[in-house]
């Protein structure tokens, strides 16, 4: 058996291996600022801006996540994320809140450690560090 921060990181991992290599920095840009987002303006704000960036692929990768307050109703047609999160009591919404956060720094690790080759010095990334 498997702890829930062994199945949010290998949960991570797998969906972070699947972001086509013309769509990581965008959703790499997006993850990183995910955090400080959901710290500085809330939950429901911080997803307001994913979609508005449309950065679906990432609001679709923490719907995969376990996170027991944010699933649909069973039996009902499921409404979008946001509209799920903007329906919370506030109790549930905080814990949304911490688990979000959790979930986002897996998917931050996965992607640092996934998307390595792309920041390499050399290949034209501006991760590297290159002194004139």
């Amino acid at each position: 058996m498997r702890t829930k921060e062994q199945e949010r990181a290998r949960l991570a991992y797998e969906r972070v291996a699947e972001v086509a290599r013309d769509k990581r920095d965008d959703y790499k840009t997006a993850v990183r600022a995910l955090g400080a987002n959901i710290l500085r303006s809330g939950l429901s704000a911080a997803l307001a801006d994913l979609k508005r960036r449309k950065a679906d692929n990432v609001l679709a990768d923490i719907e995969c996540f376990d996170i027991p307050v944010l699933k649909a109703t069973p039996g009902r047609p499921a409404p979008s994320l946001l509209v799920r999160v903007n329906e919370l009591p506030v109790g549930q919404y905080m814990l949304a809140t911490r688990e979000t956060l959790q979930v986002v720094t897996w998917l931050k690790r996965a992607c640092d450690a996934l998307f390595e080759e792309d920041d390499a010095p050399g290949t034209g990334r501006s991760g590297g560090n290159s002194h004139a």
